[in-house]
């Protein structure tokens, strides 16, 4: 795989990184994760850490633009992918977590595990269900003319706190209110789920025969509706609604557009943000959705990451920009790598210092004065031939270019592109000057 992509991308030419990245993530990293749950403990050896280096440093150093003299530490973090070693223990802790193994991470909390196949009912037992869509106003005054109880559910999560709620409602006032909390690691997917379910459960407690379920979450309404969704809520309402019939009883869904004015959503929507800021009451669901145990088992593998980057005695010229590969991590995806800033982040590139190495140039000084090594840190902050490009951008950036500040620069949104223009700008015209 890696040598037909060599052919069609190199540091300056061919494949854009993104479609890089998309070869990568899609094929070649799940051809080498294929059962990683299985021989995970064999990524601890440092043999197959190097087999596994090996492939990966050249996709890595594909997708940042870099030259393949680029140390694995430094491509791996400009690149925004994980060592390979780090990501097959990461794919087996997430397969573990999945089969409800424990995960020191979580405590005593119990993972939300979707419904197993076994559990599902007899085909003939199968409801079909489905919703529909209510475009305006005046469509939701003729449709609720059908109903005895029209039920309106809706989740939020504010603050970090999640809630869900329900607001029941005869033909003319809201006849009952119902608050519902999460804990604060749950999903807004996941309360939407719960008031709908909850909703499901309040018409199979009542005397009446038709109830309308109106819903803002197309996601949730999904869900339910497909009868081969497993997520335990979903399978729940479904069972729920199909007692429902059982007992003569008329369940509707309907989807609405949110913050339409429409008073019983907005009653919902006000109840459900009551919920999650105000409620002190024990939670009524309260199982860790997948995406919870996979930014869990994501932090672990960074801080492993972290560690090793650290530690390590290679990306020098990369740590001066990023010191931390955690920081990095959320930044190096926001920037538009390009051939020439590559270089500047890596100290591999058109520097009389990199070049005279490989006997491009007869010796490593800077044009600035004999016997001062022309290095990236150089150029950007101490040369006299930048000066005036450097008090330029100082005032613009309200900052002095010091190595200290560096990485300060790259972490501020609206500092970072006017300091990577000018970056780009003094090193283009050193490698131009270079090249004479």
């Amino acid at each position: 795989m890696y040598k037909q992509l060599a052919r069609a991308a190199g540091a300056s030419w061919g494949l854009q990184p993104e479609i890089i990245r998309t070869i990568y993530t899609a094929a070649v990293e799940p051809t080498i994760l294929y059962a990683a749950s299985a021989w995970a403990p064999a990524a601890n050896k440092l043999g197959v850490q190097k087999q596994l280096n090996v492939v990966q440093r050249g996709f890595a150093q594909k997708l940042c633009k870099a030259y393949r003299t680029v140390s694995l530490n430094s491509a791996l973090l400009l690149a925004g992918i994980l060592p390979l070693d780090i990501r097959i223990r990461e794919a087996a802790s997430l397969y573990e977590a999945k089969g409800g193994g424990p995960q020191p991470t979580l405590g005593d909390r119990e993972i939300e595990r979707m419904a197993s196949a076994l559990e599902a009912p007899h085909p003939a037992k199968l409801v079909t269900l489905q919703y529909d869509s209510i475009a305006d106003d005046e469509e939701y005054r003729n449709r609720s003319e059908e109903f005895a109880v029209r039920i309106f559910t809706d989740g939020s999560k504010i603050q970090g706190k999640v809630g869900a709620a329900l607001s029941l409602w005869d033909s003319t006032t809201e006849t009952k209110a119902l608050k519902l909390t999460l804990p604060s690691y749950c999903t807004v997917y996941q309360a939407e789920l719960l008031a709908l379910q909850k909703a499901a459960t309040e018409a199979l407690k009542r005397r009446e025969n038709t109830f309308g379920i109106f819903s803002d979450s197309m996601a949730a309404l999904q869900t339910v509706t497909n009868v081969s969704a497993p997520h335990p809520l979903a399978v729940e309402t479904r069972d729920t609604i199909r007692r429902c019939k059982l007992q003569n009883k008329s369940v509707s869904l309907f989807w609405i557009k949110a913050h339409t004015g429409l008073e019983g959503n907005e009653r919902a929507d006000q109840l459900a943000k009551e919920a999650a800021l105000k409620s002190k009451k024990k939670p009524d669901y309260d199982l860790c959705p997948i995406s919870f145990v996979k930014r869990q088992i994501r932090m672990r593998s960074l801080d492993e990451w972290n560690g090793k980057y650290k530690a390590g005695e290679t990306a020098s010229g990369t740590k001066l920009f990023f010191p931390d590969a955690i920081s990095a991590y959320g930044i190096v995806r926001k920037i538009d790598l390009t051939y020439i800033r590559t270089q500047i982040f890596t100290g591999h590139g058109g520097f009389s210092s990199y070049l005279t190495r490989f006997k491009c140039k007869e010796n490593s000084s800077c044009a600035c004065e004999p016997g001062v090594e022309e290095t990236v840190a150089h150029i950007l902050l101490e040369c006299p031939i930048t000066e005036r490009a450097r008090f330029e951008t100082e005032q613009e950036l309200t900052m002095s270019l010091t190595a200290t500040n560096l990485p300060f620069l790259m972490r501020d949104k609206k500092d970072r592109p006017k300091f990577l223009d000018y970056c780009e700008k003094i090193v283009s015209l050193v490698i131009s000057r270079n090249k004479l």
